[in-house]
């Protein structure tokens, strides 16, 4: 039964001209690639940005309680993990944060450990402060992902391994991990002395009757070792805002990064950055719910039109975030080839698989946050550019 919606996403937003990172792209082009998403926010939060604004006065700010009761009481409700508000720290965003936690977490040299093909700005903050990247690579088949648990061990037993960088849920191959996987993954980091940073940003685009599991509620060892960087932007489309919080229950830890983050300058907010988090973590979840149902039929549009037109393209299952992974391994080993082709044949913009390591080379990246109407142009294009590029190409 087709669900009635209160909030339009099918209306076209838009943004070129607006200084907007996605859109300043050629005007017959179409960006279906980095992850933000192309629908009005959740109309409270608008609402805050306007009352705020309507102040005329942009001073400093301060940190009430009603942003730490906003998100505690989200993580109670939603995901049924308590938070304390000790635990909490104001960031700017998710990056800054895991950045610190590299810096003040490690010492040059380093291995951390990240789970590829992976998000591929922890390469960066991982690389540019001098630490190395340990992959361990994900297990791919038959258009599944799952942990090699043997090779994890054995990379996190190396001595100079000493974080790990988990992405729950999973960007870009949108896997939720499940309770045995995280007690896992915190058994094995903390017999090996392995602090976990836990990026959850996705954590509440799931697919509706999906539920994320926070890594620190998993176990007593996942709690007392980890580093939660979330937020409401990826949810409610705010990137731009700049806010996110670390949740840290240990106290040693807590203490070093707070430093951290204070001393990165990256733990004042600025003055839209409070107002709308309370807003979206009270008054925003009508609005996710449809949008988690929205996002969903996307989804279903995609994997239809792929096994009946373009089967040679498959989706891998997913059941988080508005990132699809596409597996072209059936035709090239080349994404970067084969997206650079179907942008400059058809203006369909994505990203090859490539840039997220592991097993990317043969993956593109799609992302369906978008009105119907897009997602179903973007599809022609991608037909057209694929069919195009085997037969010009191959």
């Amino acid at each position: 039964m087709a669900m009635h919606y209160t909030y339009d996403f099918d209306k076209i937003n838009d943004r070129r001209g607006t200084n907007s990172l996605k859109w300043d792209v050629d005007e017959r082009e179409i960006p279906m690639w980095v992850a933000d998403m192309d629908f009005q926010t959740a109309p409270d939060i608008t609402e805050a940005i306007m009352k705020r604004a309507r102040s005329g006065i942009y001073g400093y700010n301060i940190i009430p309680d009603a942003w730490h009761d906003a998100i505690t009481s989200w993580w109670d409700r939603r995901h049924d993990f308590t938070i304390e508000k000790d635990w909490l720290i104001f960031c700017t965003g998710v990056v800054p944060a895991i950045t610190c936690a590299v810096k003040r977490m490690t010492n040059v040299g380093d291995n951390v450990l990240v789970q590829t093909p992976v998000y591929d700005i922890f390469f960066h903050s991982i690389e540019n402060q001098g630490r190395h990247v340990l992959e361990n690579p994900l297990k791919y088949d038959k258009g599944s992902y799952s942990i090699d648990f043997e090779d994890l061990e054995e990379k996190l037993s190396h001595p100079q391994t000493t974080l790990m960088i988990l992405c729950n849920p999973h960007n870009p191959v949108g896997k939720i991990w499940n309770r045995e996987e995280l007690a896992k993954i915190g058994a094995l980091c903390a017999k090996h002395h392995v602090a976990v940073v836990s990026d959850e940003i996705h954590c509440d685009i799931t697919e509706p009757g999906m539920e994320y599991l926070p890594f620190a509620s998993v176990s007593k060892e996942c709690r007392e070792n980890s580093i939660t960087c979330i937020s409401a932007t990826k949810t409610f489309n705010m990137a731009g805002l700049q806010t996110a919080a670390v949740v840290i229950p240990d106290k040693r830890i807590f203490e070093i990064m707070e430093r951290g983050l204070n001393s990165d300058e990256v733990a004042e907010p600025n003055t839209f950055a409070i107002d709308t988090v309370i807003a979206a973590f009270t008054k925003g979840e009508k609005w996710l719910e449809e949008l988690r149902a929205y996002i969903g039929e996307n989804r279903r549009i995609v994997d239809t039109f792929l096994k009946e037109q373009l089967p040679e393209v498959v989706m891998v299952a997913s059941h988080a975030t508005y990132l699809l992974w596409l597996d072209c391994s059936a035709f090239t080993e080349d994404a970067t080839e084969l997206c650079q082709f179907i942008r400059e044949k058809t203006g369909l913009y994505l990203l090859p698989g490539s840039q997220y390591r592991g097993n990317g080379k043969s993956f593109i990246r799609m992302n369906v946050a978008c009105p119907k109407s897009q997602v179903l142009r973007g599809l022609k294009l991608l037909s057209e550019g694929v069919k195009s590029y085997r037969e010009e190409i191959l």
